[in-house]
Parts: structure tokens; C-alpha cells; sequence
């Protein structure tokens, strides 16, 4: 994957139907054009079905692996830019079916908050897109490391608003040890985040300028321009180290 593709796509966020050809710099934050407002639909009470509640299950351990057998209410899953949502499909992998290009999902494990922890995946994605790992996911925003064939890049992302996102990149690279399938890592410690893919430490980079100290752990996935994705985990793991 060339480089100004995924580039290109983190700069689509600031336009619906734009890519800017530059290279982002550090300073530049990048947005996102709101998604359609959604259409409110009127049900008659009486036509609407008793429904049995079902209880929410317990959380798992502060430290897990999800290897997707079932839905997990603890995911919540948000949407960024494009036309269509994906499809989501708990298998024993989670699947992210892409339907529009220019579309990002963002995947959130809610039950716990962490500050120093390693978050971990085994996953692919089909050429024309990305997978990647969240940790100090909150209201101020989160780190995201992402890869796809032959570059990888670590962000800051924030909402500004529902669908509307802005993402800062931390760095973007070209590095030989990151493909399309496989197992990657992101380690949050302190004031420092440490990539991994391949087996092979990518960065370990100062983060003290963005000041997150903890949150939700999560996954992200995304479809370029003009093409459409599917990606797949195999699992999904929170650890210590």
C-alpha cells in the first residue's frame, strides 16, 4: 500500500468527497464532513411487539481475550464518513463487512478504563484498506495505531461531534515487517506509545503533548477511496504486558 493512499484517506476526513495530495503534518489536524442527519420513524404503540428484556451480562476480567463466538454488549461500534454503515458479524471472528468507501469504524470495549496496558490483535483486512488498535479511549480523545500493507501510522483522534471526527497524526511510516494480516500490538505506558507488528517493535514514541492518561480500550478498521473492505479478528486481546 503506497504510502499517500492511507495519507490520502486520513486527509479525506476533513472533506466528504476531497483528498488533499499533501502530506499531513503533525500541526494539521484533520476532519471529518458530518454524516446525514438521521430520519426519525414514527412506530404505533400497538403495532410494536412485547419483547422479553434480556439482562446484560457480566463484564469480563479487567484483563481479557475476545475470540468473537457471540455479540458482546460492551462493544459499541461508531461510524465516521461514508455513504453506508458497515455490517458487523460476531462468528468466532468479528467481521466488518464495508458497504461505502471512505469509511472508518471505530469499535470501543466499554467495561473498563485502563492507563497502562497492551492491546493486542490478530486480524486482516482486504488490500484496499486498514486495521488498527485504540487504547485511552474518552471523552478527550484516544490513541489509534494503524496498518495496512507496508505502512502503519499513530494518530490522536477525538469527536467533534456525532460522525465527526478529527485526527492529529503522531507519525506515519513505511516499514517492510507491516502487511495486511497478522498480529499487532499497541502498548501504552506512561507517556510513551510502543507499536508492534510482525514480531517487531515499530516506534516507541513520546506522547506527552497529547496528555491522555487512561480510557477504553478498542479496535478500528477503514475502507479507502473509491474501493470497499472486509476485515476480519481473529481476537482481540487486554493485557498487562
Amino acid at each position: 500500500m503506497k504510502k499517500n493512499i492511507l495519507i490520502g484517506f486520513l486527509l479525506l476526513l476533513t472533506s466528504a468527497c476531497t483528498m488533499p495530495a499533501a502530506t499531513p503534518q503533525v500541526e494539521s489536524p484533520l476532519t471529518q464532513t458530518p454524516l446525514p442527519t438521521p430520519t426519525t420513524v414514527s412506530v404505533t404503540p400497538s403495532l410494536v411487539p412485547t419483547e422479553t428484556a434480556v439482562p446484560t451480562p457480566e463484564p469480563p476480567p479487567l484483563y481479557f481475550t475476545d475470540e468473537f463466538d457471540s455479540s458482546d454488549p460492551y462493544w459499541q461500534f461508531t461510524q465516521a464518513a461514508g455513504s453506508s454503515p458497515p455490517v458487523i458479524d460476531f462468528n468466532g471472528s468479528l467481521q466488518i463487512d464495508f458497504k461505502s468507501p471512505d469509511t472508518w469504524m471505530v469499535g470501543i470495549h466499554t467495561a473498563h478504563t485502563y492507563e497502562n496496558i497492551l492491546v493486542a490483535a490478530k486480524a486482516d483486512i482486504t488490500p484496499d484498506g486498514s486495521i488498527g488498535l485504540i487504547c485511552r479511549y474518552s471523552e478527550a480523545g484516544w490513541y489509534e495505531f494503524n496498518i495496512s500493507n507496508g505502512e502503519y501510522s499513530l494518530l490522536f483522534g477525538s469527536w467533534l461531534a456525532p460522525g465527526v471526527t478529527k485526527y492529529v497524526p503522531i507519525i506515519i511510516e513505511e516499514n517492510s515487517a507491516v502487511s495486511n494480516s497478522g498480529e499487532f500490538s499497541l502498548f501504552c505506558e506512561d507517556t510513551f506509545l510502543r507499536a508492534y507488528a510482525g514480531g517487531k517493535l515499530l516506534r516507541n514514541i513520546d506522547v506527552t503533548n497529547y496528555g491522555l492518561t487512561e480510557g477504553n480500550a478498542g479496535l478500528a478498521t477503514a475502507s479507502f477511496v473509491d474501493t470497499l473492505a472486509s476485515a476480519a479478528f481473529e481476537w482481540f486481546t487486554v493485557s498487562e504486558k
